[in-house]
């Protein structure tokens, strides 16, 4: 009997780099690809308010699409299927009699409870799994998962000097499948689009290059708290977020212009920033479902409450602030919003609006085209004072905000603008 495999991509888009693809292909005759799009009524439980924004779902749109460009130039298909996972990979298994499955690890206790309970249906299937979208590999880090460091400061003082490997060795070639498919999208998908970015592996490397390009990684710690400009943010984030780039592969873009154009404070912060990314995965690894609990990772409950009307003005961008409203609109109508931006808004749900900050946090599932369970949740508690912050939260002063930001009203007045414009 020839064995079947299923690679199940979900954080992981991309075909260079990717360590669990490549085994799979090793050992399976046939391959399925296939990529889980989760119904819109997952939006309706716990603290949502709202579904997948167009910017986002046409951002997925793209990835999807190049993703499937990719794999056609091995001879592959990608199928892209909206159903809950579970169920669907367990009609997969029987209807294809599938003998091996693949996935990338994520740190999302919903993924990980998702596949142990799939290891425990399925017993005779061999599944295959390995970190991808990480600097290190669990066995580099200095301390097991449970002994994470409390604040990231302590954990960069252990970890920046581990080397990061190189990317993984591209892969020469894949199984065939096994179906005869057409390549469709589903409709929440299809009809979606986002005309200010564009994802995709192919996206990712061109954007990679020109950003090495320019000198801009020389400059980017004087430039990365602006909320707008060319090249003031790396923008790797939304690429990272759905693995159509990997950090390693950021990491060897960075090593190659260190070397051509020397190293600097700046260009070391793109590395102090990937190392913020890497902190919360572990983070999620470490504390699971306390992710989304509103004493977060501490014993102590704070003082919040939930007010429709205030939480649907912040979320539509009608407070008595005019950068947080521009700031929402940026985010409702792009996907995208810079960490200064991010950070602004945040203070300004749980510390003005007295929010329960989990809503706001799911608010931000359900628009960021960069997405990651550990980091949003993860920067979210370190914003509300029940995270990895040791001086309790953060509470910024909006109109000082605006003046350093903002001074000339540029950026308010852009998203503004364009708001009424819709």
């Amino acid at each position: 009997m020839p064995s079947i495999g299923l690679y199940v991509f979900e954080r992981d888009c991309r075909v260079d780099d990717n360590s669990t693809l490549s085994l799979l292909a090793c050992q399976v005759d046939y391959l399925i690809c296939l990529y889980c799009v989760e119904p819109m009524d997952k939006f309706a439980k716990n603290f949502s308010q709202t579904t997948a924004s167009s910017a986002q779902r046409g951002y997925i749109k793209q990835t999807l699409l190049q993703l499937h460009q990719r794999l056609v130039g091995f001879g592959q298909h990608l199928m892209v299927v909206e159903a809950n996972i579970n169920p669907l990979i367990a009609e997969l298994i029987v209807r294809y009699q599938i003998t091996h499955i693949a996935y990338s690890r994520y740190a999302g206790s919903y993924e990980q409870s998702a596949w142990k309970s799939l290891k425990q249906q399925y017993p005779a299937i061999t599944f295959v799994s390995t970190v991808t979208n990480n600097l290190f590999e669990q066995w580099q880090l200095p301390f097991e998962i449970e002994k994470l460091p409390e604040s990231f400061t302590a954990f960069r003082k252990v970890t920046e000097t581990i080397k990061v490997n190189k990317p993984y060795t591209n892969i020469k070639g894949l199984p065939p499948s096994p179906l005869n498919l057409i390549f469709t999208l589903p409709e929440q998908i299809a009809e979606a689009n986002n005309p200010f970015f564009s994802g995709g592996e192919l996206n990712a490397q061109l954007h990679l290059n020109e950003y090495f390009s320019t000198q801009a990684a020389s400059h980017y710690k004087e430039t990365r708290n602006a909320l707008q400009g060319r090249y003031f943010s790396t923008l790797f984030s939304p690429y990272l977020a759905h693995g159509a780039l990997s950090p390693r592969q950021v990491m060897q873009s960075l090593n190659e212009y260190e070397e051509a154009h020397g190293a600097n404070e700046s260009s070391y912060w793109i590395y102090f920033e990937l190392l913020w990314r890497e902190y919360f995965y572990w983070y999620g690894r470490k504390h699971q479902e306390r992710l989304f609990f509103l004493s977060g990772i501490g014993k102590n409950t704070p003082l919040f409450d939930f007010c429709p009307t205030r939480f649907a003005a912040w979320c539509s961008g009608n407070t008595r602030f005019s950068l947080v409203n521009a700031l929402m609109h940026q985010l409702n109508q792009s996907g995208w919003m810079s960490n200064r931006g991010r950070q602004i808004v945040a203070s300004c749900l749980v510390n003005e609006l007295g929010i329960d900050w989990r809503y706001g946090a799911a608010y931000f599932e359900q628009r960021l085209i960069d997405y990651d369970v550990s980091s949003n949740w993860g920067n979210w508690q370190y914003i509300a004072g029940v995270g990895a912050d040791p001086r309790g939260g953060r509470h910024f002063n909006i109109d000082k905000q605006t003046q350093m930001y903002d001074p000339k009203g540029e950026f308010i007045s852009r998203w503004i603008s364009l708001a009424l414009a819709e």
